[in-house]
Protein backbone atom coordinates (compact mmCIF):
# COMPACT_ATOMS: atom_id res chain seq x y z
CA UNK A 1 0.00 0.00 0.00
CA UNK A 2 2.40 2.89 -1.30
CA UNK A 3 -0.48 5.54 -1.27
CA UNK A 4 -3.50 6.76 0.33
CA UNK A 5 -5.41 6.13 -2.85
CA UNK A 6 -4.07 2.00 -2.32
CA UNK A 7 -4.85 2.37 1.26
CA UNK A 8 -8.24 3.75 1.16
CA UNK A 9 -9.07 0.63 -1.27
CA UNK A 10 -8.75 -1.64 1.28
CA UNK A 11 -11.63 -2.76 3.03
CA UNK A 12 -10.06 -2.83 6.27
CA UNK A 13 -8.60 0.11 6.23
CA UNK A 14 -11.85 2.02 5.36
CA UNK A 15 -13.59 0.11 8.60
CA UNK A 16 -11.08 1.13 10.92
CA UNK A 17 -11.53 4.65 9.75
CA UNK A 18 -15.08 4.85 9.89
CA UNK A 19 -15.44 2.50 13.03
CA UNK A 20 -13.43 5.44 15.14
CA UNK A 21 -14.89 8.18 13.61
CA UNK A 22 -16.92 8.77 17.01
CA UNK A 23 -15.30 6.29 19.88
CA UNK A 24 -11.75 4.75 20.37
CA UNK A 25 -11.47 1.08 19.55
CA UNK A 26 -8.68 -1.43 20.49
CA UNK A 27 -7.06 -3.54 17.78
CA UNK A 28 -8.83 -6.67 19.43
CA UNK A 29 -12.45 -4.36 19.23
CA UNK A 30 -11.39 -3.53 15.30
CA UNK A 31 -10.64 -6.80 14.68
CA UNK A 32 -13.92 -7.85 15.20
CA UNK A 33 -16.12 -5.09 13.55
CA UNK A 34 -13.45 -5.72 10.70
CA UNK A 35 -13.97 -9.30 10.50
CA UNK A 36 -10.33 -10.35 10.29
CA UNK A 37 -7.22 -11.03 12.70
CA UNK A 38 -5.54 -9.11 15.40
CA UNK A 39 -2.29 -8.96 12.76
CA UNK A 40 -4.10 -8.01 10.16
CA UNK A 41 -5.63 -4.92 11.64
CA UNK A 42 -2.47 -4.54 13.22
CA UNK A 43 -0.42 -3.91 9.96
CA UNK A 44 -3.10 -1.62 9.02
CA UNK A 45 -3.27 0.54 12.25
CA UNK A 46 0.70 1.19 11.41
CA UNK A 47 0.03 2.24 8.21
CA UNK A 48 -2.69 4.70 8.87
CA UNK A 49 -0.60 5.95 12.20
CA UNK A 50 2.34 6.28 9.41
CA UNK A 51 -0.23 8.57 7.41
CA UNK A 52 -1.33 10.42 10.07
CA UNK A 53 -5.18 9.01 9.22
CA UNK A 54 -5.52 7.63 13.14
CA UNK A 55 -3.60 8.25 16.52
CA UNK A 56 -3.45 6.37 18.94
CA UNK A 57 -2.82 6.75 23.46
CA UNK A 58 -3.59 4.64 26.25
CA UNK A 59 -6.25 3.86 27.82
CA UNK A 60 -6.10 2.48 31.48
CA UNK A 61 -8.88 0.49 32.51
CA UNK A 62 -10.45 -0.42 36.10
CA UNK A 63 -7.99 -3.49 36.51
CA UNK A 64 -5.06 -1.46 36.11
CA UNK A 65 -4.01 -2.59 32.96
CA UNK A 66 -3.72 -0.57 29.97
CA UNK A 67 -4.10 -0.95 26.36
CA UNK A 68 -4.00 1.62 22.64
CA UNK A 69 -6.90 3.02 21.64
CA UNK A 70 -7.27 4.40 17.99
CA UNK A 71 -9.30 7.33 16.92
CA UNK A 72 -9.52 8.77 13.24
CA UNK A 73 -7.83 11.51 12.06
CA UNK A 74 -8.65 12.12 8.64
CA UNK A 75 -11.87 14.53 8.86
CA UNK A 76 -12.48 14.79 4.77
CA UNK A 77 -11.11 13.47 1.38
CA UNK A 78 -11.36 15.59 -1.39
CA UNK A 79 -10.77 14.37 -5.18
CA UNK A 80 -10.11 16.52 -7.87
CA UNK A 81 -9.47 15.21 -11.51
CA UNK A 82 -7.67 17.37 -13.75
CA UNK A 83 -5.89 16.67 -17.30
CA UNK A 84 -2.62 15.50 -14.72
CA UNK A 85 -4.68 12.56 -12.93
CA UNK A 86 -6.39 12.37 -9.70
CA UNK A 87 -5.44 14.83 -6.70
CA UNK A 88 -6.25 13.58 -3.45
CA UNK A 89 -6.59 16.06 -0.28
CA UNK A 90 -6.66 15.07 2.94
CA UNK A 91 -8.37 17.36 5.94
CA UNK A 92 -7.35 15.79 9.42
CA UNK A 93 -9.20 16.38 12.31
CA UNK A 94 -7.74 18.58 15.68
CA UNK A 95 -8.37 16.47 18.47
CA UNK A 96 -9.37 18.97 21.72
CA UNK A 97 -5.92 17.66 23.16
CA UNK A 98 -3.60 18.89 20.73
CA UNK A 99 -5.56 22.25 20.04
CA UNK A 100 -5.05 22.13 23.53
CA UNK A 101 -1.27 21.46 23.96
CA UNK A 102 -0.86 23.81 20.83
CA UNK A 103 -2.78 27.09 22.90
CA UNK A 104 -0.31 26.28 25.55
CA UNK A 105 3.21 26.10 22.92
CA UNK A 106 1.44 29.62 21.74
CA UNK A 107 1.15 30.74 25.06
CA UNK A 108 5.19 30.11 25.90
Amino acid sequence: MDTIGSLLADECARTILTETVEESLSAEELSERCGVSPPTVYRRLEILEERDLVSKRIQPDADGHHYNVYTATLDRIEVDLTEDGLNLRLTRRDRMADRFTQFIGDMR
